[in-house]
């Protein structure tokens, strides 16, 4: 049997776009600097990291599309936190930032990590960006890379494959 994977290999050169949320930002700061020392401890220089903030979830979206015409941009991680209040309001920010990542994603050729958390309380945010359950922003950034280290490997490979 034939496999390839990403998890290990050369990662192209390039720069990494993190586009995160200000909103909820004690929970998106912790995401944003553990995906930043993920693509560090993985080889990608300081100077190839570009932080784009947006005021909210919502925007993630659009400053990712945006951050993808940038031809230097070969990998983007998108950090959001949306905790649910007392109305459906965050099933509809949810839904639409998920899947506009998701179009974002299928439509070109540059990984995307996707990194929104949809939580109930605040304390199930904390958990995700840092607690017990681990950090979205370490695990998005490791997507990426995993990504770009696939998508190298693939277009090197026969056609017999």
């Amino acid at each position: 049997m034939n496999e390839i994977s990403g998890q290990d290999g050369a990662l192209p050169v390039g720069t990494f776009a993190i586009v995160a949320s200000r909103y909820n930002a004690s929970i998106c700061n912790s995401m944003v600097a553990a995906a930043r020392e993920t693509l560090l401890n993985n080889g990608v220089s300081e100077s190839n990291i570009r932080i784009i903030r947006t005021p909210g979830a919502w925007e993630l979206p659009t400053a990712t599309q945006i951050a993808m015409k940038d031809r230097s941009v070969i990998g983007v991680i998108a950090l959001g936190c949306v905790i649910r209040g007392e109305t459906t309001h965050d099933e509809h920010i949810n839904r639409a930032v998920s899947l506009g990542l998701m179009e974002l994603g299928i439509g070109n050729e540059i990984p995307l990590g996707f990194g929104l958390l949809t939580c109930n309380t605040l304390e199930q945010a904390i958990q995700r960006s840092g607690g017990s359950l681990g950090n979205k922003g370490a695990e998005a950034a490791e997507a990426v890379i995993e990504m770009l280290r696939l998508a190298k490997k693939l277009v090197e490979v026969p056609e017999s494959f």
